[in-house]
């Protein structure tokens, strides 16, 4: 940090990641450090590296599928499983999937069901919330996804909506006595306090056309220049955030 030097740990070119099962280029998501240990989320694999990002180990679910962010609560591993609209749990001693959640939207109400991720009596691959972020902390765990209309609470028992978001957030998660969230679509990053009073918005920095490598390869136009994409909080006054494509 101190330095803002940038290095490159792993080439794509060179890596053993298969990238025609999890997505072509479409990359790596989530990525969570415990310890010693860094772990990073493909589509459809978790990989383990030491921190000079030395592969040591890897582990696939039948209900891991376009996963995306993930976070480490107590000895667990939460990721958010967009596919089958799902978080997976994985415990991080015994390396092994061991709960999930799949969230489902009847009329105007959020029904959580809890399963388990090794037995196939689990969800179907529908997709419908595109859930893409998960944080958790001691109030319970907070949900998030394009289509989820703000970020949903789950308390142990029931999904609720926490607080409505614009469409297209991604990254939502509690923050002081607020939520902090990337407001994709405007292409800032937006905290919003509880009480009203304070809103606060940054936009995202944007670049001569000129110096942007690589640009129009993305026929989607999606992972447009200024998409905010990724939260990290660095202390209570500090955050670091991504911009797609790695801008």
């Amino acid at each position: 940090m101190e330095g803002q030097d940038v290095h490159q740990v792993m080439d794509w070119n060179t890596t053993d990641i298969d990238w025609q099962g999890r997505g072509w280029d479409r990359g790596l998501r989530g990525i969570a450090i415990d310890g010693e240990t860094v772990y990073i989320v493909a589509s459809d694999e978790l990989y383990a590296y030491t921190p000079n990002f030395k592969l040591i180990g890897s582990w696939r679910n039948p209900y891991l599928k376009h996963a995306h962010e993930m976070c480490i609560y107590e000895r667990s591993l939460y990721i958010a499983s967009t596919g089958y609209d799902s978080i997976l749990a994985f415990e991080l001693d015994q390396k092994k999937f061991f709960w999930a959640l799949h969230i489902d939207l009847d009329r105007f109400d959020f029904k959580g069901s809890i399963y388990d991720p090794m037995k196939d009596e689990g969800p179907l691959l529908l997709n419908k919330l595109h859930l893409n972020n998960v944080h958790t902390n001691d109030n319970g765990m907070y949900i998030s996804g394009l289509k989820s209309g703000g970020m949903l609470h789950f308390n142990g028992e029931a999904v609720n909506m926490s607080v409505t978001l614009p469409e297209g957030t991604h990254n939502a998660q509690p923050y002081r006595d607020g939520v902090l969230f990337n407001d994709s679509k405007a292409d800032a990053v937006r905290y919003a306090s509880r009480s009203g009073e304070e809103a606060r918005a940054l936009k995202v920095p944007k670049y001569d056309p000129a110096d942007i490598e690589n640009k129009g390869i993305d026929d989607a136009r999606v992972a447009r220049q200024g998409f905010g994409r990724g939260l990290c909080l660095i202390n209570d006054r500090l955050v670091a955030a991504g911009s797609s494509p790695s801008t």
